[in-house]
């Protein structure tokens, strides 16, 4: 029971052990320092710990200097469940032949009081991607049922038997349990190469954990799931742009369609898309269908660390700045997916230029979530896109906190919130 936090490792057998006598370290960008434990919460439910392969778990030592575990131990890092945002990145220590991490958040993790603990924040308390709210063998008899009703409809059958048997996609499992945020995917094409794209890789070092949507849906096989869906389930959402997909707003005009059908026929729940908002004309287009709420991406209100990172294709930072204009101009829902990234996401640098966007784009929320990356990886494309000699880090909870207090009409968040509970449309 250490007054203060412990460094953690794994041994030769994988085994998660503690250290003591030397502290716990984390990382913003390229800067490791020691965890402060006020600013830990106990490691939440649902989280997993990685082993980091060919990387040393790094501390401090009692006199203030930074030294690698001796012996064979494996650093190791937390990955949150969602609604949590981390502060801090695992400290470890590797070379030129550590192999390329996947595509997830490592925060560090620590042992403290007796029980594992990381520097992260619930964002969101809000349930519907919680695991405990689910039985799995129930989703599989709720997607057998679904494609007993609804043979033909390819739709179903994918977000059933790929994204919420085999993914475990929150939202598709909250599709068949008829409750909350349904996913609707309709596009395999993306306008972007994402570094960190979840859905197709162009690193041969990297594996996307899915494949995209190997089809184009019809609008009848949209509208089939989606009036169900608004009709029957609490707080009802439908979502375009999905893990599993591309970028919706290249299929805009199936989903006007779609949206102009779905409203002819219920009024009911809101319609929903997460995109990267690179087609203003097909926002506009949407909106008028009927849109009730947007979501859009960011890694960056700078725009080349912007454009380093989602590699656009055929379109710029400022066609992202117009479907803002368009979306705020007809007065639908904003949210800014805001992929976040500890010493990056808080430089000062940042923080004035995501300020100066909230200025401009008055968006209603902003989702705090992780970015699922290698963190060294990120780190080259940050130092090319915006090179400087040092950064300065101001501190995830510190950026909140400015933000909060320059923005009070802003939510913070982590999940698209329907907008009936909000008494907002």
């Amino acid at each position: 029971m250490r007054s203060y936090p412990i460094t953690v490792a794994a041994d030769c057998q994988g085994r998660v052990i503690d250290l003591p006598g030397l502290a716990a370290a984390g990382r913003s960008g390229h800067t490791v320092y020691p965890l402060d434990g006020a600013r830990l919460i106990p490691l939440p439910k649902g989280s997993d710990l990685y082993l980091l392969p060919a990387r040393q778990a790094v501390g401090f030592a009692a006199d203030g200097s930074m030294v690698a575990a001796e012996g064979q131990y494996t650093a190791v890092a937390a990955f949150l469940p969602p609604g949590y945002t981390a502060f801090s990145l695992a400290a470890c220590r590797g070379d030129k032949a550590s192999p390329r991490l996947p595509l997830y958040c490592y925060c560090a993790v620590a042992w403290y009081r007796g029980k594992f603990h990381v520097p992260a924040l619930r964002v969101d308390s809000d349930p519907k991607h919680d695991p405990s709210r689910w039985d799995r063998r129930e989703v599989g008899r709720q997607v057998k049922s679904w494609l007993s009703r609804y043979p033909a409809n390819r739709l179903i059958a994918h977000h059933g038997l790929v994204c919420a048997l085999q993914y475990g996609c929150p939202n598709a499992i909250n599709l068949f349990l008829r409750r909350w945020e349904a996913p609707v995917a309709v596009s395999g094409r993306c306008n972007a190469t994402c570094q960190g794209c979840i859905s197709e890789q162009t690193s041969p070092a990297v594996k996307s954990p899915h494949n995209r949507i190997s089809f184009v849906p019809t609008v009848e096989e949209i509208v089939e799931l989606a009036v169900r869906h608004l009709e029957q389930a609490p707080r009802a959402m439908i979502s375009f742009g999905q893990g599993c997909e591309g970028e919706p707003l290249l299929q805009g005009k199936l989903i006007e369609t779609a949206i102009r059908t779905i409203r002819r026929q219920t009024g009911r729940g809101t319609l929903h898309i997460n995109t990267n908002g690179s087609l203003p004309n097909a926002v506009a287009r949407l909106v008028d269908a009927g849109l009730d709420s947007i979501r859009i991406s960011l890694n960056s209100a700078r725009p080349a660390l912007y454009a380093a990172y989602y590699r656009c294709r055929r379109y710029s930072f400022d066609d992202v700045l117009k479907s803002f204009h368009i979306a705020r101009k007809a007065g639908v829902w904003i949210s800014i997916n805001y992929l976040t990234f500890p010493g990056v996401t808080d430089d000062p640098a940042e923080c004035r230029a995501f300020s100066r966007l909230l200025e401009k784009t008055a968006p209603q929320m902003i989702q705090w979530r992780n970015l699922n990356i290698d963190p060294d990886w990120y780190m080259e494309t940050v130092d090319r896109a915006v090179p400087v000699r040092r950064r300065r880090i101001m501190g995830i909870p510190e950026l909140m906190q400015k933000i909060r207090r320059k923005f009070p009409g802003i939510r913070f968040g982590y999940f698209n919130p329907p907008l009936k509970s909000l008494h907002v449309k």
